[in-house]
């Protein structure tokens, strides 16, 4: 594509830029919400949070060992989301970013509850949390991907 501006008068840049402005905003407003990849996400916390109940809590406590998988998980998912929608999201916004910490601290806090459930004897009720976990998860990846799509019709 060539650049060639100097040819244009104002009136036809701004046009221009009009034109742009129209086709990022037809671009953001076409994206789709990848539900079932989002809630990937959610899967993969829960199972990451319901994981404390095969852990033996105390003085010998070891994370479960499937959490690189996890992070392996989710990285695939992540990826899958690009090339579902085609975008490449290089800015998030700063409310995604909140989102995203929202998701660790959740995920953490809840992990630990887990813990304190095992230890008291009660690994069927790590099952709340986990629930609680996948809700979380996804709804705050849905609030991320939909702040990432409104920083990309900005620019």
């Amino acid at each position: 594509m060539e650049s060639n501006f100097d040819s244009l008068s104002r009136s036809e840049a701004i046009n221009k830029l009009g034109e742009l402005t129209a086709d990022r905003n037809r671009l953001a407003d076409s994206i789709r919400v990848p539900w079932p990849l989002l809630a990937g996400f959610g899967a993969v916390a829960a199972w990451w949070v319901g994981a404390a109940a095969t852990t033996s809590p105390g003085e010998n406590f070891e994370p479960p060992a499937t959490s690189g998988l996890a992070f392996a998980i989710l990285f695939v998912i992540a990826y899958l989301i690009q090339r579902e929608t085609g975008i490449r999201f290089k800015r998030m916004g700063s409310r995604a970013v909140l989102a995203m910490v929202g998701i660790l601290f959740g995920c953490f806090t809840l992990f630990s509850v887990s813990l304190g459930l095992v230890s008291l004897g009660m690994q069927w009720a790590v099952s709340f949390t986990s629930v609680v976990a996948f809700t979380l998860t996804t709804w705050l990846t849905a609030v991320a991907y939909r702040s990432a799509a409104e920083t990309l019709r900005r620019g």
